[in-house]
Formats: structure tokens, sequence, C-alpha cells
């Protein structure tokens, strides 16, 4: 086996663990309209449900509005737990 196909597959197997890890969210509409801004403002290079939106949402955290993290928190993609650990954790 070459180094490009051993690449390839280590590769492949990253792009899958990760996207297991971070599986995308359903869109509801709350969410959808809630966090348009918030998209548009800090993740449009990402796909609507796409594992990379999901991280870019958390990375964003602390600067989505609180309509957006409340429709999250609704829709199940997110536990006000965590929310409130994050922003304990930013105080």
């Amino acid at each position: 086996m070459n180094f490009g196909r051993v690449a390839l597959v280590a590769f492949v197997g990253m792009v899958v663990c990760y996207s297991q890890a971070y599986s995308a969210p359903d869109i509801t509409s709350a969410v959808s309209n809630e966090c348009r801004w918030d998209y548009h403002n800090f993740c449009s290079d990402y796909g609507i449900g796409s594992p990379l939106l999901t991280y870019c949402f958390r990375s964003n955290g602390a600067k989505l509005s609180r309509g957006c993290v409340n429709a999250l928190i609704a829709a199940g993609d997110v536990s006000k737990t965590y929310v409130q650990a994050r922003r304990r954790a930013h105080q």
C-alpha cells in the first residue's frame, strides 16, 4: 500500500469519526427563524445541517443570540445544562 492510499484511508476514517461525534441536528422552524442572523454572521461558510455547522455554532456559543440559544435548547440540539456551564466558564 503506498503512502497516498494510507493517507486517504486515514482521512476518510477521521471524517467518519468526526461526523459521528458531531451529528447534525434536525433543523426546526424555530431554529431556522431564530438562528438566521447567527448563521449569517458566524457560520455561513458551512452547509445547513452539516456537522461542521454544529461545531461552528458550539464554537461561537457565547456570541449566539438568546433567541437562537433558546431555540436550540427547545429543539434538543443542546442541553440547558451545557449552555449554563459554558456561560459560567466565560464569565
